[in-house]
């Protein structure tokens, strides 16, 4: 596969290259050095790039939806806005990414290297976080609903506003909706009342 003038194959040399908006669903980069590359908006569904390179690559907006990125270096990669549900992201150094706005439901994330990486806002639910490395990340405001985090070392890490499990209303809350809701109902019949005798 050829694109922009560049070999689309395993262990491909392709630092620095420029990749926007590329349509690269089902391509095999396994090992490939994309170091630098401009990947931003590129459609990398279902994608092979176990082991690849991608350190401070731009990957904003990209489309990352059932990719193999199982060991993959993103250190210092862009990753805002990124499409990564259901990625399998196993053992792939993310240290210093940006992933804020980043969508990660059902990502297998277990024993990543997430340590300072920014998931601001990001959604990670559903997702394995088993064993992964969260030292001193940013998760202020993401959600976490249904994700495991059995082992995950959140040392450090910033949780504020972090959304971790969907609140589910007590029966004593629901009685108590309906008993106002009652009451206000009771209050318009009477004024209704009111007006037609009046």
């Amino acid at each position: 596969m050829n694109i922009n003038g560049y070999e689309i194959k395993p262990f491909a040399d392709l630092k620095g290259a420029n990749l926007r908006f590329a349509n690269l669903m089902d391509a095999n980069l396994m090992d490939a050095n994309l170091v630098g590359a401009n990947l931003r908006g590129a459609d990398l569904e279902d994608a092979n790039l176990e082991d690849a390179n991608l350190e401070d690559a731009n990957l904003e907006g990209a489309i990352l939806r059932y990719t193999n990125l199982m060991g993959a270096n993103l250190k210092g990669a862009d990753l805002k806005d990124a499409d990564l549900r259901y990625a399998n992201l196993q053992g792939a150094i993310l240290e210093g990414a940006d992933l804020r706005y980043a969508n990660l439901q059902g990502a297998d994330l277990r024993g990543a290297n997430l340590r300072g990486a920014d998931l601001e806002d990001a959604n990670l639910e559903d997702a394995n976080l088993e064993g992964a490395i969260l030292r001193y990340t940013n998760l202020m405001g993401a959600n976490l609903k249904g994700a495991n985090l059995k082992g995950a070392d959140l040392t450090e890490a910033n949780v504020k506003g972090t959304i971790l499990e969907k609140k589910e209303e007590s029966q004593d809350d629901k009685d108590l909706k309906i008993q106002q809701l009652e009451e206000e109902l009771k209050k318009y019949k009477d004024t209704l009342k009111a007006l037609l005798d009046g």
